[in-house]
């Protein structure tokens, strides 16, 4: 049983589950823009989310579920599965989702200082968190329809920057407000009795 806590709790597991639903449901959000293949959707907001409210290790795990499921054929993005959605227009994106919630995760728990700095602090790392999913998906999306680099730019990033900023200052929001109550070793478990002693005898 202690080995099993060193490794994946099921406490962690069941939140990284939710959060890889939150990813499936947020898709159905999407608005298709008719110049480029690739739809506005909310599903990097459950990214962002994952990372920070999980932490580096269960944001990854929750979010690397839908890559694996998806490519192995389950009708988990926009009810599409399978190598064709990974390979298509849009796998580049897709592809980085878990790493960027890694990213977020490993950085929004060095965050320190007054409420300002903490605020200012996760809007940033959220920003690079979707300027990540640009990076693999605007190059992937370049290569699969044969556009420029400048041409895919333009179909694959500059639209949706409005959009990722509104959803990195929502993304903060929630995750600051809710980290006080959740801190990530409460939703995972991990480390939860021993932040619970420590507070505990704090009060005292």
């Amino acid at each position: 049983m202690r080995q099993l806590s060193t490794t994946l709790s099921l406490r962690g597991v069941a939140f990284s589950a939710l959060f890889a639903a939150l990813v499936v449901v947020f898709g159905y959000v999407s608005i298709p823009l008719g110049f480029t293949p690739v739809p506005i959707t909310l599903q990097t907001l459950a990214v962002l989310l994952a990372g920070g409210l999980l932490g580096p290790r269960y944001g990854f795990f929750s979010i690397i579920i839908v890559v694996v499921l998806t490519a192995v054929g389950f009708p988990l993005l926009q009810g599409k599965g399978g190598l064709a959605v990974m390979l298509g227009p849009t796998g580049g994106y897709v592809i980085m989702w878990p790493f960027a919630a890694f990213i977020i995760g490993l950085l929004v728990r060095k965050v320190k200082g007054n409420a300002w700095l903490q605020r200012l602090s996760v809007f940033l790392i959220m920003c690079l968190g979707s300027f990540l999913l640009y990076v693999t998906g605007v190059l992937w999306l370049a290569h699969v329809t044969g556009l420029t680099l400048p041409q895919a730019t333009v179909a694959g990033m500059y639209p949706y920057i409005p959009g990722d900023l509104i959803k990195g200052a929502a993304a903060t929001a929630i995750v600051l407000s809710l980290r006080q109550m959740f801190p990530p070793e409460r939703l995972t478990g991990h480390g939860y009795e021993t932040v619970r002693r420590r507070t505990h005898t704090m009060e005292e």
